[in-house]
């Protein structure tokens, strides 16, 4: 959130020293009812479009987006402002039912509504490893009623946002438009992170050698081990790097995760067990541990909810579901149909009990015992111990 201490009552809320940056720009005559789907002449009928979200990657964002501001400019100009929207980082506009409305070019505080992966207190810094989603995008000193309209426009690094809501039945979703404006920045901040999982060939490449994109990863590692595998580069390279990121300390935050989450504290001393033999170096013992007690979280969890049990597909369609339920949406940073494809192709991929692979460690190869010695690596451990680690942001 941006925020300034020198701040009028109105742009501050009471005994918080965040606020609005400044006041906005009063505007009239507003005719903003909505943008033309089609080209059309006078006299034809068209489709008029009334709420839109959508990214410069759109080639309509730039019509959309250059009528829009020609409007607002104009209307500024008549009240006597010279402004650029394209200048600007942030412009929200709130028009009212009287097409009146305020014009905020970069002074409105903007707050993000975040998950995190690990517990923080109050006034504690936080940081972008930090961060395991965005859910919301939010102004929470500039007063929006349920019957304004609203236009967002807004940058992020080289890309921007858009989004209005023209409100033509007076009920403005005022929460539904702050999840998408999170949807939007998500998108934009994390864009190669969602040109990776789009390209359906790399992504293939990236489950076939057991990764995914882990809520623990940071996005430098996930985004190596993606331009890696575009190179068609051996990953053990990349793959070092991380493994030697994962020390005691970070596998152990980890664990005090999972500590916190109720479908996998019941298992603590099975869980340590795994962690501990991973520090020590043996692979083994933690792929043996941690590939047989995945299907007992998942399935604990769905007979909570349940009161049943189910075979593993289910429980995999039900981690999915669960992920989205918690997330509200499928696009979230989580990935939960993309995870689910990794549990069913990978995780719990079948195999050829005759024609051993080296490669081949998935849950029902090291259950039966069909695995060979060389596929017991300390980078299988590690991508199982971030398997456990994703479900406990899942159920």
């Amino acid at each position: 959130m941006t925020g300034n201490s020198s701040l009028t009552p109105e742009q501050q809320a009471p005994g918080s020293l965040v606020g609005n940056l400044g006041g906005p720009i009063f505007l009239k005559d507003l005719q903003l009812d909505g943008v033309s789907a089609t080209t059309a002449r006078p006299g034809d009928t068209i489709q008029m479009i009334t709420r839109l979200c959508l990214t410069s990657d759109d080639p309509f964002f730039h019509k959309v987006a250059d009528g829009l501001a020609a409007h607002v400019e104009y209307r500024a100009n008549e009240s006597g402002v010279s402004v650029k929207l394209a200048k600007s980082d942030i412009v929200l506009l709130v028009v009212h039912p009287d097409h009146s409305g305020m014009l905020w070019l970069d002074t409105a505080a903007v707050d993000h509504q975040v998950r995190l992966k690990r517990s923080v207190n109050a006034g504690d810094a936080i940081f972008e490893n930090d961060i395991a989603d965005i859910t919301a995008m939010r102004f929470p000193f500039v007063e929006i009623k349920e019957e304004d309209r609203v236009l967002c426009l807004f940058r992020v690094g080289w890309k921007f946002g858009l989004l209005f809501d023209f409100n033509p039945d007076k009920n403005l979703l005022i929460q539904q438009m702050e999840v998408d404006l999170g949807t939007l920045y998500r998108r934009l901040k994390y864009c190669r992170l969602y040109d990776m999982i789009e390209n359906e060939a790399l992504m293939d490449g990236i489950v076939v050698s057991g990764w995914f994109p882990f809520v623990e990863l940071s996005v430098s590692e996930i985004q190596g081990i993606a331009d890696f595998l575009a190179a068609k580069f051996d990953l053990s390279d990349i793959e070092s790097s991380i493994l030697s990121s994962f020390d005691d300390e970070r596998v152990e935050k980890m664990f005090s995760r999972w500590m916190t989450r109720s479908h996998l504290c019941g298992r603590e001393a099975i869980l340590r067990s795994a962690v501990n033999n991973f520090k020590a170096g043996d692979s083994v013992a933690v792929l043996k541990i941690v590939l047989t007690e995945i299907e007992g979280i998942l399935r604990d969890a769905y007979i909570r909810e349940n009161e049943k049990s189910a075979k593993i597909d289910t429980l995999l369609e039900f981690a999915k579901n669960s992920a989205m339920k918690l997330s509200g949406q499928k696009s979230t940073l989580f990935f939960p149909e993309q995870f689910q494809h990794y549990l069913a192709k990978y995780v719990y991929a079948n195999f050829d009990p005759v024609a051993q692979t080296e490669n081949n460690a998935s849950r029902h190869s090291v259950g039966h015992g069909a695995s060979a010695p060389t596929s017991y690596t300390r980078v299988r451990a590690l991508q199982a111990l971030l398997t456990i680690d994703q479900l406990a942001f899942y159920i």
